[in-house]
């Protein structure tokens, strides 16, 4: 696994538009040498930001919609089109405005199809669609995630992964259903850290004053059952983005930013 990197931008919309640029080029770059990129979006206030900031951005047209395969990493456990799924949000943010192939967007179950409100189902649905979805020169249960990205939350969750929770314990299973999360809605479908670990890069996305206590000790060396945050990791990068007010509690010495 790769050693965190560190990028700070002066506030949260400058950290948006920045993301969204850097995005851009990773996306242009997989489809160039790869024919195709494959992204797993986060929900949240960071990760519907950097969507929107994507949408406003002029280089957004650089990037071939349609061999884009999209991704989630969790989802609240909610009927389809709830405003409060995080693909609903996706799609007002982003998605609606943009020429993707419907059939490279994957949603999480919503819970009232077809697995109804069995969520363990519904996540083993989607576990499957995602090793029929991968390459067998892969060698792995999920595709190789060109970028997976991941919100940060108060309390170090990522995903649906909360501190102590067995969701967060879990190292077989590729997805899980998520029971008793202690932020509404309690029931949720999360992937597990192996599968966020396949991603070729993993970018955490933290801004505000109420985050600088989580990045402070998930980058300094707590353990990833008491701090998922600390066990989101790529393959090749895992990169930080980060405001001044989120990086407020950060040692000096983890400073040095990461190179674009």
């Amino acid at each position: 696994m790769s050693t965190p990197q560190l990028v700070v931008h002066r506030d949260k919309e400058l950290m948006a538009q920045a993301a969204a640029a850097r995005l851009i080029t990773k996306i242009v770059d997989a489809q160039a040498s790869r024919g195709s990129a494959s992204i797993v979006l986060t929900g949240g206030r960071n990760g519907n930001g950097l969507l929107a900031a994507l949408s406003s951005a002029p280089a957004r047209d650089a990037v071939d919609w349609a061999r884009l395969d999209l991704w989630w990493g969790d989802e609240r456990f909610l009927p389809e089109g709830d405003p409060d799924r995080n693909d609903t949000q996706a799609r007002a943010a982003l998605l609606d405005s943009v020429p993707l192939d419907p059939a490279r967007v994957h949603p999480m179950p919503a819970s009232d199809g077809p697995y109804g409100s069995d969520v363990d189902a519904a996540a083993e649905a989607y576990a499957a669609e995602l090793a029929k979805a991968s390459a067998p020169e892969n060698h792995a249960a999920v595709p190789a995630f060109d970028v997976l990205m991941l919100g940060v939350g108060p309390d170090t969750h990522v995903a649906s992964l909360f501190p102590e929770l067995p969701a967060v314990r879990e190292t077989e299973r590729t997805v899980v259903g998520v029971h008793g999360a202690p932020k509404p809605p309690p029931t949720r479908i999360s992937l597990t850290l192996p599968a966020i670990r396949s991603a070729r890069e993993v970018w955490l996305l933290a801004a505000g004053e109420d985050k600088a206590e989580a990045a402070a000790i998930a980058l300094s060396g707590a353990g990833e059952v008491q701090a998922p945050a600390a066990g989101a990791q790529g393959r090749s990068r895992t990169l930080w983005l980060l405001d001044a007010a989120a990086a407020s509690q950060l040692p000096r010495e983890l400073y040095p930013a990461a190179s674009a």
